[in-house]
């Protein structure tokens, strides 16, 4: 795939490809680090550690190409939802 706003290969990165039997043709680093993984439930495959620590070594959903607008959409609606709670408590009060 050629490089654009929603895809983006970066083959000289000491990690390429950072995933397991991942496709080194199709795999996206556009979200070379995850914007979901501050979400408890995921478009992906997390597992969680004994810690409570996600691990997301063996999910691919970011680095492949079609899940790019599943990806967007799933963060408009944390977003949203988040602004939705803002408004229910009120203005965030700063912490020492």
């Amino acid at each position: 795939m050629k490089n654009s706003s929603r895809f983006f290969r970066n083959t000289s990165c000491a990690h390429f490809p950072c995933h397991p039997n991942a496709d080194p043709e199709t795999f996206n680093c556009l979200f070379c680090y995850c914007p979901l993984y501050f979400l408890p439930e995921c478009i992906g495959t997390p597992r969680w550690n004994a810690n409570g620590i996600k691990d997301c070594t063996l999910c691919r959903v970011p680095h492949q190409p079609d899940n790019y607008d599943r990806i967007i959409q799933k963060l408009s609606a944390a977003i949203r939802e988040r602004a939705a709670e803002g408004k229910e408590k009120g203005p965030r009060q700063p912490t020492e």
